[in-house]
């Protein structure tokens, strides 16, 4: 359900409550658990945690499976095209101790591309980067597979002050994608798949995991939802305010869309090795690499400290109208060089020396809360992931898995749940998933 650029992009499958044309908290169609199938996550409690490092320990062979088939649904609009009715079958498991959560998510996946790499077109001479969703020709023949992200995400109702969560889970919040009605029956443009709850009060805790980035910091990131302002802002059913947040980003009072930051750290977890320079200094302003490792080959990443005054990493000051970049001692000059172009055909391949399109960076302060490690084994993904069930959140923007304790025992939690296979917002989901803590 994520959906693209700023930030905070892609929709938290999860929570993908897709509606048909439009999307209402009334008309949404909810995926319900068919019958003989589970929807409980047993977590069992545990004395010896498991080492987050991608392994499976022994301890988890005490924690039962939860079989589950998150499945990309049919919005009605076309945004899926290429992806409907794909299943993307997954086991989850949980323990829990007297501080922590662990999970542990397994699912197949046949590859583990690069993410979104830049090369250069000859044709236009101009440097892009690979689509992040599967390219069709006007035919719906598939001419290009997608470089996006493989990617996990989890939604939770914080405080339990989502009064439809309980029964809705990931439909509990909106998420508008491509053109919707308004309350006066006009179409609107596509406002980026925003997600919004249903009133101030209520907020949605999303943990979001893009296994091809933040793994690479031990991480998965922290986000959450919230009202966005709702119709009060916007004429649209229900507000168009994007509340998809990072941790630490509060609304202020009274009300509008510019979020303040409570972390004072702005360059918080991978940001996009992009920017927009002049052809020749003074012509059209064009996208570009704005760090390149010289002759760097089979680089899928660069990391924050490359960049570092000193490191292997170069900073791009200047592109000529053929494509040829300035960096401080030297140039890059992608004319009639295979290594930096984008070989076509359906085969994710990319040049030895093809630029990667972001920076890792850990993430700090409210969006750290997650410890994470994933594994690619050559057939799929295995995740580990914990985090305190009573993180040090002052904002209301984590679950508290403590809140409503019965007798010390620790009570159930609806979730939901989505799995994106190297794309950027299509993804499969299951909703209506129960946690259940066993003694």
């Amino acid at each position: 359900m994520f959906s693209s650029k700023k930030g905070y992009v892609v929709v938290l499958g999860i929570a993908s409550m897709i509606g048909l044309t439009f999307c209402t908290k009334k008309d949404q169609v909810i995926n319900v658990t068919p019958a003989g199938e589970t929807n409980i996550l047993l977590s069992q409690k545990i004395s010896s945690a498991p080492t987050i490092d991608g392994n499976v320990d022994a301890v988890w062979n005490t924690a039962t499976k939860l079989e589950v088939i998150p499945e990309v649904p049919n919005p009605g609009n076309g945004l899926f095209a290429g992806y409907i009715a794909e299943q993307y079958p997954a086991t989850v498991r949980s323990l829990y101790d007297d501080q922590n959560i662990y999970f542990l998510v397994e699912w197949n996946d046949a590859s583990n591309n690069p993410v979104q790499p830049w090369y250069f077109n000859p044709i236009t001479q101009r440097w892009a980067q690979r689509a992040n969703s599967r390219q069709f020709d006007v035919n719906g023949i598939l001419t290009k597979e997608g470089m996006g992200q493989d990617q996990l995400a989890m939604l939770w109702n914080i405080d339990h002050s989502t009064s439809k969560f309980p029964a809705q889970t990931c439909y509990a919040s909106c998420h508008l994608f491509s053109p919707y009605k308004n309350y006066a029956g006009q179409w609107v443009s596509n406002r980026s798949g925003n997600h919004y709850t249903n009133g101030a009060n209520e907020k949605i805790d999303m943990w979001w995991c893009h296994l091809n980035k933040d793994l690479l910091t031990n991480q998965m990131d922290d986000q959450y939802q919230d009202w966005a302002g709702g119709p009060a802002t916007t004429d649209t059913v229900g507000g168009s305010g994007n509340g998809r947040h990072a941790d630490d980003l509060v609304p202020p009072s009274p009300f509008t869309t510019s979020y303040v930051n409570t972390n004072t750290n702005v360059s918080n977890g991978p940001f996009n090795n992009s920017q927009s320079l002049k052809l020749d200094g003074t012509g059209a302003s064009v996208n570009v690499p704005k760090w390149v490792i010289p002759d760097g080959t089979g680089k899928l990443f660069y990391s924050a400290t490359d960049t570092l005054p000193g490191g292997p990493a170069k900073k791009i000051t200047g592109v000529s109208s053929a494509g040829v970049l300035t960096y401080a001692d030297g140039t890059i000059d992608p004319t009639g060089n295979s290594d930096y172009a984008d070989h076509d055909g359906t085969a994710p391949q990319v040049g030895a020396k093809c630029i990667p399109a972001f920076i890792s960076a850990p993430f700090t302060a409210g969006r750290s809360d997650f410890t994470a490690m994933g594994i690619y084994n050559g057939s799929g993904w295995v995740l580990e992931f914990t985090r305190k069930l009573k993180t040090p959140d002052q904002l209301k923007q984590d679950i508290d898995f403590t809140n409503g304790m019965v007798d010390g025992q620790l009570q159930d939690q609806p979730f939901g749940m989505a799995i994106f296979n190297s794309s950027n917002y299509q993804h499969g989901i299951k909703p209506n998933l129960m946690l259940k803590f066993s003694k």
